[in-house]
């Protein structure tokens, strides 16, 4: 089935990626971009547009963490990676560059072991790293198994002071071992190439190409064919058979006497899917700010981006793996083509937002979230672990609402959480959340709710707490009150403080509100569901 795993995807591939599983797998791994890899919220209204949801700081440190990354690519079975390592911390200290390549090294080791021999890797990054990236690689896949630096023009200008603007990203391909999948994929002709297109006598365009490769160091090909033989260093690059059948069809450009002409392959543009991609990218632009397919990662990539690369290096069926998902492109572009696919991230935002994504891109279908809170031992394990974490995963309980102020670490507002709502007039109303995990809910946790209910003019206050809270708190919270509100057919009555605990709401107890208005998430495009249908889920 396919998967979207929350949590960190180290331990993850080690329990649960067996060895040589995965067909294809994709990375875009941060570092140093500037950006806060967030997801756009707004209100119904428009405002607040410009908040965002912080999925993840883009920062490595060197710390404990760190070092015993580095620690356990030394002391593993990987020789190579580990002395290359070994070096380059000599080389660079124990600063943010030397802890993102442990912790990168670490990863890398694991993905080329869960690789099928006849699988790629696809490595996303900018120049910031590429050049250490590209000899960690070359350590761990062997330089042998390099096939390319794809270089991908995201802008057509960027403006950087005293040096020229930086447009591109780089992508390293590799593959495990000699025998790869390989399908070509195809760009659009431009006009240097259609001028190389002439008409034969139908008024057909074709062009002719060689019928001849190098061969210095080999025999294979060297032999006279009706007349004709190739050059000392060169031979026929296809059988006598084939060359044969192209004779017969009239497919062959002959020399005045007529003998055949070694570029004599007669090769019609009606018969071409177009040209063949090539190591150079221009023609997939950066999703922009008013594209319908934003959704409001700042490093989002676009869709049409992984969909030739899984074309390229995978077939239908086949297993694509991104252990940095992010907004889910990579996910997305497999669903969209037929394959099965593995996605991972350390973020519950993320996780999330793909969740919404999918199910608004392909309607009805069916896949599998794991590490996220299932039941309430599970919901106490992750406020243990980490209380962040656990509050922006119980805000999602109920039905969208979002982090307030982008989720953020930072001084306690006493909001955690906001949902919009809409009532029969069409006006516009809030909900504030507060999440509470391994705290004793009391009176005093009510009365601060009731404060910052009437500070921000809030229509409700919503308390989600992990353990029951107190009978006193409980009383303090119906002594609120109701809010009356004309809905358009008639008034109704709303709790103004409603608690509910994590496991009520994970046995469907739902927040007692008006109508929820979820424009303020932006939507992805609904694509065709006739792949998803034949997949073996």
């Amino acid at each position: 089935m396919n998967r979207l795993y929350y949590g960190d995807n180290l331990p993850i591939l080690r329990e649960h990626i067996a060895d040589e599983s995965v067909d294809l797998v994709y990375l875009d791994p941060p570092f140093n971009s500037n950006a806060t890899y967030n997801v756009l919220f707004k209100a119904p209204s428009g405002e607040g547009s410009r908040a965002q949801i912080e999925a993840f700081e883009d920062t490595w440190h060197w710390n404990d963490s760190a070092e015993d990354a580095y620690w356990q690519v030394l002391k593993g079975q990987n020789s190579d990676a580990a002395r290359m390592l070994e070096a380059m911390r000599g080389f660079l200290g124990e600063n943010d560059m030397m802890a993102y390549l442990a912790m990168m090294a670490v990863r890398l080791i694991e993905l080329h072991r869960v690789l099928k021999p006849t699988g790629s890797l696809y490595l996303h990054c900018d120049p910031t790293a590429s050049h250490y990236l590209k000899i960690l690689l070359d350590a761990i896949f062997g330089k042998q198994q390099f096939r390319n630096e794809i270089v991908w023009k995201r802008n057509n200008s960027h403006n950087s002071g005293k040096r020229f603007g930086r447009i591109h990203d780089v992508i390293f391909y590799y593959t495990k071992s000699k025998k790869w999948t390989w399908n070509w994929t195809f760009t659009e002709f431009s006009a240097q190439q259609l001028s190389r297109y002439e008409e034969d006598e139908e008024g057909r365009l074709y062009k002719a190409e060689n019928l001849t490769a190098e061969r210095k160091n080999s025999s294979s090909g060297k032999f006279e064919w009706r007349g004709t033989t190739p050059g000392p260093t060169r031979g026929w690059a296809h059988t006598l058979e084939q060359l044969e059948e192209w004779w017969t069809q009239g497919l062959i450009l002959k020399k005045k006497d007529g003998t055949p002409r070694l570029d004599g392959l007669k090769v019609y543009l009606e018969d071409l899917e177009g040209a063949k991609a090539q190591s150079i990218w221009t023609d997939i632009p950066r999703v922009a700010n008013i594209s319908e397919e934003r959704l409001g990662y700042d490093t989002q990539k676009p869709v049409a981006l992984l969909e030739r690369i899984i074309s390229a290096s995978s077939n239908e069926g086949d297993i694509v793996l991104d252990p940095f998902c992010g907004c889910g492109t990579t996910v997305h572009a497999a669903q969209k083509l037929g394959r099965r696919w593995i996605g991972i991230d350390v973020t519950h935002l993320a996780i999330s937002l793909i969740e919404r994504r999918l199910r608004e891109a392909f309607p009805g279908i069916r896949f599998e979230t794991i590490g996220v809170p299932r039941d309430l031992a599970a919901a106490r394990d992750l406020a243990l672990r980490n209380k962040h974490e656990f509050q922006k995963w119980a805000i999602t309980l109920i039905p969208d609402a979002q982090p307030w102020k982008g989720g953020r670490k930072g001084a306690d507002t006493g909001i955690d959480g906001i949902v919009y709502l809409r009532t029969g007039k069409n006006q516009s109303h809030r909900a504030i959340i507060e999440v509470k995990g391994g705290e004793h809910v009391g009176v005093d946790v009510v009365h601060k709710l009731k404060s910052v209910v009437e500070r921000e003019k809030a229509l409700v206050g919503i308390l989600i707490a992990l353990n029951p809270p107190s009978a006193q708190a409980e009383k303090e919270a119906v002594s609120a009150g109701y809010e009356e509100i004309d809905m358009g057919t008639g008034s109704a009555r709303f709790r103004k403080i409603q608690i509910l605990t994590i496991e009520e709401l994970m046995t469907g107890a739902r927040a007692n509100l008006p109508i929820i208005d979820n424009t303020a998430f932006r939507k992805a495009k609904r694509e065709s569901d006739a792949k998803q249908d034949e997949l073996d889920l």
